[in-house]
């Protein structure tokens, strides 16, 4: 390993969304529950100072974002990363799961046999998610080389960056459980050599609570 610069991401995943109905909601735009105190400052108290501050386009992500820093951590405005949204569940976001299980559609059950693979009416795969996450984790990598980033996404978001980190298919990658307002650590070696690039990542931590 040379002396290359690391880049330290910090990946946030977003505040609870409350869902009484059970309703998918993938990449839609709906609010979180940021009531809860306590873990805000525990965020607060552990996220860097002085880091870069990336969301995703969708608003739960910038509400989350906005109660770490009102819990007493400073920093710039967040820079909105379209690349960085949930995945797209297409024409299936809105309906219950009860709905879901309960239609005789073919891709719907095609879906439960290969989730990862299988994309949604009007939406995108597991796959189609890593492929769209890890070119921007890229970008952003060497845009702030040697920084540190605190992203606050959405949990298929950093299970397509572990997948990128750790080197993992899109069905071993979904079964990584990354819980609402959870810490993943990822750091970014450049100059080492692992699978086959000239960089390296380092895990440092997945799905850490808050408190």
């Amino acid at each position: 390993m040379t002396d290359a610069p690391v880049t330290r991401w910090w990946w946030v995943r977003h505040a609870p969304v409350p869902n009484p109905d059970g309703r998918i909601y993938g990449a839609r735009d709906v609010q979180c529950d940021t009531s809860d105190t306590a873990a805000f400052t525990a965020l607060a108290a552990t996220l860097p100072a002085g880091a870069v501050w990336l969301t995703s386009n969708l608003s739960r992500t910038r509400e989350t974002a906005a109660a770490i820093a009102a819990a007493g951590l400073s920093g710039p405005e967040p820079v909105a990363e379209p690349d960085l949204d949930e995945q797209d569940f297409g024409q299936w976001q809105g309906t219950t799961w009860a709905e879901f299980h309960a239609a005789a559609d073919p891709v719907r059950q095609a879906f439960w046999r290969a989730p990862a693979r299988t994309a949604p009416p009007g939406g995108e795969s597991f796959a189609d998610l890593m492929a769209r996450v890890g070119p921007a984790v890229h970008r952003l990598t060497e845009a702030h080389a040697g920084r540190d980033i605190v992203a606050v996404t959405h949990g298929g978001t950093i299970r397509a960056a572990l997948a990128l980190a750790l080197g993992l298919d899109p069905e071993h990658a979904l079964a990584v459980v990354v819980d609402t307002l959870s810490l993943t650590r990822i750091d970014h070696m450049a100059g080492g050599f692992l699978h086959g690039r000239g960089e390296a990542w380092r895990v440092a931590g997945v799905n850490m609570p808050c408190r």
